[in-house]
């Protein structure tokens, strides 16, 4: 197996993780008597910051570090890309200092700005991915991308709203 075969596993895995965590937000409070959520959460994290930082790290491995090329490639869905890692590694980076009274005060802030790089990557992983361009892989896709940004809205929205 190749850099060129290994790199999107990761963002693949990243994306699913996190689409698992926007399904968790929807089904908490069913879930957390059922499992220890706040483990899974915290492995799982693990996980997806592992993989966020591997796949754009191999592709750069891939291009030789030449972000020209990188970046004249496809300009916005690269652009996507970037804006969306840095607003999710902002979760790990307020999940370390959390204890700190800014990240704790803020954590409900840096749960949305995390979740808004997810639906970034979205759409970054919709133009780029050569495996999402066609057939039933898009329409998955798709369908994962429509189903996180209505737990987002059902979430940070309509529960929030309820409560």
């Amino acid at each position: 197996m190749s850099l060129g075969d290994l790199f999107p596993i990761f963002g693949i895995i990243a994306f699913f993780l996190l689409w698992i965590h926007s399904m968790c937000g929807v089904f908490e409070e069913w879930l957390r008597p059922r499992m220890n959520f706040d483990a899974f959460i915290h492995w799982t994290s693990l996980v997806i910051l592992v993989s966020i930082i591997l796949h754009p790290l191999l592709l750069l491995i891939l291009i030789k570090f030449d972000l020209q090329t990188l970046l004249s490639a496809s300009p916005l869905p690269i652009s996507l890309g970037l804006v969306g890692f840095l607003l999710l590694i902002t979760y790990d980076i307020g999940k370390a200092l959390r204890h700190r009274a800014f990240f704790a005060r803020h954590w409900n802030k840096i749960l949305i700005i995390s979740t808004v790089g997810f639906i970034l990557t979205f759409f970054h992983s919709l133009v780029l991915g050569s495996h999402l361009q066609t057939g039933w892989q898009r329409k998955l896709w798709i369908f994962f991308g429509i189903t996180a940004i209505l737990a987002t809205i059902y979430t940070y929205g309509i529960k929030r709203f309820l409560k």
